[in-house]
């Protein structure tokens, strides 16, 4: 029996559309973020000159007797500043968010909004307001504390190398914790009410309820959470540069990558600007938060059980 032809195979139409609505953004991330990106790259491999130095810059960066006690110093801020958000903001973030989670507590959207809306407010309003309330001359602080009898605790908290990155970092924590609190809040309101209800039957209490259920649900996104702290941490410099300048004083011990950074490449007072040593530092800037991405995507985020509702 003749077998009968086969029809050629039709090839999947080309999707033009999705050229249409991706190209605009495509060309704008490319021309604002790649783009720039690849270019100071390669600026950190020149000389001052504009020759090809390799890597020279970086092993500069790394071992010079004046850049690399200043460059290690912004690392190990940056860690504590991070360490601090890991620590004391996302935890009570996912607290306020289980507080206000709860269907018996009226105004919620009122205390959402309450909370929130530091984040929205300009960095340099929050710098200056913050410097107001804490002034050991004119600010409110050590009044407030005297009014419940702790006025002894008070010191010029943004003048001491002991506790200046602290202070700035605990700034930081109370302007964005609305943003954890928001993304643990929309994963917790995705979760069925019958799941919680049928714990409550079987008798299981709140903090039961917390760590067996709602926990474990929300998992994956207390992973987006954390490497949003860690990006967004390593990219910070406005808060400090408007609380403490420039120098990020005192004596360095609010340093971090992104002042650090402004430093270098425009220069400061008497420190003469290098577009290149700047260029360098962002370089290690982008290497550090490439390996911390990649260390989440790679090996924990694949640890995270998504529960599918």
């Amino acid at each position: 029996m003749a077998s009968l032809p086969r029809s050629p195979r039709r090839r999947p139409p080309i999707p033009w559309h999705l050229a249409v609505f991706l190209g605009p953004a495509v060309l704008l991330y490319s021309a604002f973020m790649v783009f720039p990106l690849l270019d100071s790259l390669r600026l950190s491999m020149l000389a001052p000159d504009g020759g090809f130095a390799g890597l020279e810059n970086y092993q500069r960066l790394l071992t010079d007797g004046n850049l690399a006690p200043r460059f290690w110093g912004a690392v190990q801020n940056n860690l504590v500043f991070f360490g601090i958000h890991m620590l004391v903001q996302n935890p009570i973030g996912l607290l306020l968010a289980v507080l206000l989670s709860t269907r018996v507590l009226r105004g919620r959207a009122v205390y959402r909004t309450l909370i929130f809306a530091p984040t929205v407010l300009s960095v340099v309003i929050i710098g200056f307001i913050w410097k107001l309330i804490l002034s050991p001359l004119w600010g409110v602080a050590e009044g407030g504390l005297d009014a419940i009898g702790l006025g002894s605790l008070f010191e010029p908290w943004l003048g001491l190398q002991g506790s200046a990155l602290i202070t700035v970092s605990l700034m930081s924590v109370w302007q964005f914790v609305g943003i954890p609190m928001l993304l643990f809040s929309a994963a917790l309101l995705a979760i069925p009410d019958e799941i919680i209800e049928a714990a409550r039957v079987d008798g299981a209490g709140p903090l039961r309820i917390f760590s067996r259920i709602q926990l474990p649900m929300i998992a994956p996104t207390v992973g987006i959470v954390a490497i949003l702290t860690f990006v967004g941490n390593f990219n910070a410099f406005d808060l400090v540069y408007s609380v403490q300048g420039g120098l990020a004083g005192p004596e360095f011990s609010t340093d971090l990558l992104g002042t650090l950074f402004y430093r270098t490449f425009f220069g400061f007072q008497l420190q003469s600007g290098s577009p290149t040593l700047g260029a360098t530092v962002a370089g290690m800037m982008f290497l550090m938060i490439l390996f911390g991405v990649c260390l989440f995507l790679f090996g924990v985020q694949r640890r995270l059980v998504r529960y599918e509702a």
